[in-house]
């Protein structure tokens, strides 16, 4: 047997943009899952999906040309079934050996927990690999995730969009398959309008440069690094900077394959018009990429990526810029609207507007957060008649021609409305922050106003989301409940604002009151800590740090974060694993203890050595940590209970705590408990022993 190099390459019209990157990791994944579940040996190296609009494609750099033989058991009878007393077969394994095709006497005999049985076992020689790859590649298509798969033609068959040919090269040859209605051969297909033609393909190492000299990027990577480059190239050839983000740089990728950069101007009056529409309006409608000067700010010229090298690149730029003029112009049009109606206006259309049947309309909703910042300003010193102010006016934009077209804009559009209308900076900006973070890896607001109308505005959807009854289930949240909860604890710890959460709940449902509905505190509480997870799973907290201070449910998320921070500290010592373990073992003593356990310690009652010492060492303790403890230095706490450790041990080691005298164990139970409270004032450090 030998190894091969594979190629399998499906060309199609026109795939789904965002579709194709789980399209073309399927239809790779499915193959070398097929030739693993064969048993087919090959070597992957560095093989990646390769596609492109038009082709799915896998290249592996060897795959062996026939299968290793194949064994098989099949197991038959236990033998106090098989055989009677006199050692003859029953009809139950005369009828095993029969539907095998043998004798019994050739079955061979093996032994498990059950017994000894009868087995057949069998040795095949294994398939040519050019055998089975027509089943491997119908398999791999099979189990590609296509939600609406189209039928074109008088067939039953059907895939994402119309198949045209199928490559399939083991080696030097091609390997017979018939697939979709498709015949294979060695024929790949250019670029369509640069290279329109068959192209042969005599080895599956010539595919990646065959199509390349055939105007065909048919590795993804290689077209992102060429639009990267390109586009850059673009934007200093205009003096900017180009923006290109994650998603349109993805999108673009995938609509082209063989991307060519395209400089492109509009008319400088539309730069009156918010940056973040005319931004918006270039990457999500047409995968432009906008030029930014130095400071940020947007130019006239953006970028388009042409799928073709044109001979008259000018004219490629008339069309994209024909393209993108009446969007803009619609853009200019709402902005000057807006502007004449003016943002306090707009909010009078507010109170016919439904926020939702239970909680009221929206009118209603900013009443509610207006009380809720206010509340929140004063406690954290910001000033309550801008925070009234801002909130107010955040929601106003909704009435705008503008968020109306791009729904996207909601606060930005604000934030320009209320600057235009004379109101203070710090209410225009906050009216913007009070939507961060909009998304997972968004940065928090970074005004302080901001700040609080972010947590206001929160809370508020929150409680009123639990109230009436759209609590998150399953992948459902109609109210984006889920990433409300993260937003609001990740504003409130890294603000820094040292906020009791359970009473900011009980403001947020006082202003349900009017609506007779009310959120669970608790529970709505409890909803928010578990949002934390996957916030501190990302930071790289461990889940028994989380859990260790989760138990507390301490009132403030700051003061969360700061024991978290405080846990991993204490995790490092020495003595932590040892105090972890025996503050388990004191909870788990506690836990089983019988009657009362006095509130204090009696030193009379301290017979042993070692009960005195510990107890002597938790007063000493107790004295030294009240003040960091009070101060909320919890890294000072557990560093300084860490030296309880030799105490704590030798008590273990040396002292009954259930004593018979009811007195004695009273007293050593008092002791405990007094030693586990201060352990566990910081967090309940026995989820750290293992």
């Amino acid at each position: 047997m030998s190894m091969q190099p594979l190629l399998i390459e499906l060309g199609v019209e026109e795939l789904p943009v965002k579709a194709l990157p789980g399209l073309a990791q399927a239809f790779f994944d499915g193959v070398i899952d097929g030739l693993a579940k064969r048993g087919i040996a090959f070597e992957r190296g560095d093989a990646k999906p390769l596609s492109t609009p038009r082709r799915l494609a896998v290249l592996l750099p060897g795959v062996e040309t026939e299968q290793p033989e194949q064994h098989s058991e099949v197991f038959g009878p236990y033998l106090n079934i098989a055989l009677d007393a006199n050692g003859e077969p029953t009809k139950a394994l005369q009828g095993f050996a029969a539907k095998a095709g043998i004798d019994w006497t050739a079955l061979e005999r093996t032994t498990d927990a059950k017994g000894e049985r009868f087995v057949l076992r069998s040795v095949t020689p294994g398939a040519r690999t050019a055998a089975l790859l027509p089943e491997i590649v119908r398999e791999a298509i099979a189990a590609m995730p296509i939600p609406k798969p189209m039928r074109w033609g008088a067939h039953e068959y059907a895939f994402a969009r119309p198949v045209h040919w199928l490559v399939l090269l083991h080696g030097n040859d091609v390997v017979d398959a018939e697939l979709l209605g498709l015949t294979s051969d060695r024929f790949s297909r250019g670029h369509r309008f640069m290279a329109d033609k068959q192209v042969w393909l005599s080895h599956p190492s010539d595919y990646v440069e065959s199509l390349k000299a055939a105007n065909v990027l048919v590795d993804a990577d290689a077209r992102r690094e060429r639009i990267v480059h390109e586009v850059n190239a673009a934007a200093a050839q205009a003096g900017g900077v180009a923006r290109i983000t994650d998603d349109n740089l993805e999108q673009v990728v995938n609509l082209v394959e063989w991307p060519s950069a395209v400089l492109c101007s509009f008319e400088r009056e539309f730069l009156a018009v918010p940056q973040e529409a005319l931004i918006e309006t270039m990457e999500i409608n047409q995968k432009f990429f906008p030029v930014l000067d130095a400071g940020g700010k947007l130019t006239e010229k953006f970028i388009g990526i042409a799928n073709i090298e044109s001979k008259d690149v000018a004219e490629v730029a008339k069309g994209y810029e024909r393209v993108i003029r009446p969007r803009f112009s619609d853009a200019k049009f709402f902005f000057d609207e807006d502007l004449k109606q003016g943002l306090v206006s707009m909010g009078d259309g507010l109170s016919s507007v439904t926020y939702q049947a239970k909680l009221g309309t929206v009118a209603d909703k900013v009443q509610r957060v207006s009380a809720l910042a206010q509340h929140i300003a004063a406690q954290v010193g910001v000033d309550v008649a801008q925070a009234r102010r801002a909130a107010e006016l955040a929601k106003n934009d909704l009435q705008s021609r503008m968020v109306g077209e791009f729904p996207e804009l909601q606060g930005i559009a604000g934030r320009h409305y209320a600057v235009a209308g004379g109101e203070s900076p710090a209410v225009a900006l906050a009216i913007d922050e009070a939507y961060q973070p909009r998304f997972a890896a968004d940065d928090i607001a970074l005004s302080p106003l901001g700040k609080v109308l972010a947590i206001a505005e929160r809370l508020d959807t929150l409680a009123g989301g639990f109230a009436a009854g759209l609590k998150p289930t399953g992948n459902k949240d109609p109210f984006a409940l889920r990433r409300n909860a993260l937003g609001l604890a990740r504003t409130i710890i890294e603000s820094g604002f040292d906020l009791d959460l359970p009473a900011l709940l009980v403001a947020a449902n006082a202003g349900l009151a009017t609506r007779n509905v009310q959120a669970d505190a608790g529970e709505l509480h409890d909803f928010i800590i578990d949002r934390l997870k996957g916030y501190y799973s990302d930071k790289g907290v461990p889940a028994t740090h989380f859990n260790a201070v989760a138990e507390l449910k301490p009132a403030s998320l700051y003061d969360f974060d700061r024991r978290i921070d405080a846990i991993g500290t204490f995790a490092q010592l020495p003595e932590a694993e040892a105090l972890a373990a025996a503050n388990k073992r004191i909870r788990n003593i506690l836990r089983k203890a019988e009657g009362d356990i006095p509130g204090t310690i009696d030193p009379a009652l301290l017979r042993e050595p070692a009960e005195s010492e510990l107890a002597e060492a938790v007063a000493a303790a107790i004295d030294d940590t009240g003040a960091a403890l009070a101060q909320k230095d919890y890294v000072s706490v557990l560093g300084r209970l860490a030296r309880l450790r030799p105490q704590v041990d030798a008590f273990f080691d040396g002292v009954m705590v259930n004593a018979d005298d009811p007195a004695l164990r009273g007293n050593r139970l008092a002791l405990l408990r007094t030693l586990g409270d201060r352990l566990g004032s910081v967090a309940a450090i026995e989820h750290l022993s293992g």
